[in-house]
């Protein structure tokens, strides 16, 4: 059945755009087989860069349009898809976690053989080079192969001080550097890198690029994260390296919606505070997340933001009235949905963390990002699954979430299949390339 989807996703993309997706993966993880697959070996090589951006522009995994939540379970492969899931399958869809160690352990074995969860999170603290980031990523493919979804294996890589990848790869700047540059084929070109070698290992999900625009001097976080200081250099340099990131066949979210630009409060540390009007954003935070909508990106973070002019009682990650009601109903985001992690103070100090994730999901988040201890992560799982069995988590809510995901999931082909084999000297040579492009 999963075959099925895929197979009948991606003939309505083809017929829709006639296009194909780039890979860095040759053999059986070229993005051209099967949903899930039979975890045969692939070996991965680095195509070379593409000649423009225009060219690779049409390589971008899309949504097949004419696939919605509106299709009849007889006439939609993810809907019957679905039928076959149990509710702790479902539920599990909605949570993506972290893990210890360098290694697969047992805490995150369980994950995936009793909670089903949707996908993992690599932290530096799970890397130390790149033949042993691929032997973890295939070991946590190998587990999942008995579950119905393909795992998101994700990762914070932006570039700069946010940089997550082994030293065995060249350095990505960050993307106050990029934005400095002011040229937009350079920016494609460096997230079409990012994607390059995300790819390569076996990731498929990058929490980057950032969105926010560095307006406030004594904002603690996000700094040269940023793009630049205004909305339309975030805008010019920011949609650039997501749609190459999304190029290079790796999904990326877009955050920290509705913008962490002007806070003086790291969000890791306590909940920032922004003393805003919903006409203020519109006209500054917004405006690049506006712009990401209308180029189409495929998932979006919400910060830990507490905005008092639209949501007195609960920060951005946590309510509706900003979620469904500002993102999806006004701005017309039809994507994935994912919470910053709930595991960071801006919750934990003022919210339990069980409470806040049954209160995200409520809201219209579709996955619940839990990046640190498995007691917490199996705690949110049952407080979930506790709502769901109440009723205070509708089945029609979890199941349109469930949706999204399967459907973001099957239009990127994500697969467990291995991969046998990393090229860094042809990652390393595109990235290489690609920081030429701005001399």
């Amino acid at each position: 059945m999963l075959k099925k989807i895929t197979s009948l996703l991606l003939a309505a993309f083809l017929i829709i755009s006639t296009s194909s997706c780039g890979s860095m993966v040759d053999g059986n993880n070229s993005g051209n087989g099967s949903y899930s697959g039979s975890n045969q070996p692939a070996t991965a090589t680095a195509p070379p860069p593409s000649a423009t951006v225009s060219a690779a522009a049409s390589a971008i995994p899309t949504i097949a349009p004419t696939l919605t939540p509106t299709a009849t379970e007889e006439t939609d492969p993810i809907k019957q898809e679905m039928a076959s899931m149990s509710v702790d399958e479902k539920i599990g869809q909605l949570v993506l976690v972290g893990l210890e160690g360098t290694t697969i352990q047992a805490d995150a074995i369980e994950m995936m053989t009793t909670y089903h969860v949707g996908g993992f999170i690599l932290y530096k603290r799970n890397i130390t080079d790149a033949s042993q980031t691929l032997a973890l990523l295939n070991e946590l493919k190998k587990q999942n192969k008995k579950n119905p979804v393909p795992l998101w294996l994700s990762i914070d890589q932006e570039g700069g001080t946010v940089s997550r990848m082994p030293q065995d790869f060249v350095k990505i700047p960050s993307a106050q550097s990029i934005g400095s540059k002011n040229k937009r084929q350079y920016a494609y070109g460096i997230g079409e890198a990012i994607g390059a070698e995300l790819y390569a290992l076996g990731f498929n999900m990058d929490f980057a690029p950032v969105l926010d625009i560095n307006s406030n001097p004594d904002n603690p976080v996000i700094g040269n994260r940023a793009f630049g200081s205004t909305a339309e250099s975030v805008i010019s340099s920011g949609i650039e390296t997501m749609k190459g990131i999304q190029a290079g066949h790796v999904v990326p979210v877009v955050k920290h919606f509705p913008g962490h630009g002007d806070t003086s409060v790291d969000s890791h540390l306590d909940l920032p505070v922004i003393d805003k009007s919903l006409k203020q954003l519109e006209q500054f935070e917004l405006l690049p997340f506006k712009e990401a909508i209308k180029q189409q990106a495929p998932a979006v973070m919400i910060g830990h933001l507490l905005i008092p002019a639209i949501d007195k009682q609960y920060p951005a990650s946590l309510s509706k009235t900003i979620i469904t009601g500002l993102l999806r109903d006004k701005l017309g985001f039809t994507g994935v949905v994912i919470t910053d992690d709930m595991t960071m103070l801006g919750i934990t100090k003022h919210f339990g963390i069980q409470e806040a994730a049954v209160k995200a999901v409520q809201a219209g988040n579709d996955i619940i990002l839990v990046g640190h201890d498995a007691q917490q992560q199996i705690a949110v799982l049952k407080a979930l699954k506790k709502a769901v069995k109440a009723g205070d988590i509708s089945m029609q809510a979890l199941d349109d979430s469930v949706y999204r995901i399967i459907r973001l999931k099957s239009s990127f082909t994500l697969k467990d299949e291995l991969i046998t084999r990393v090229n860094v000297d042809a990652v390393n040579l595109q990235i290489k390339k690609a920081l030429n492009a701005s001399k």
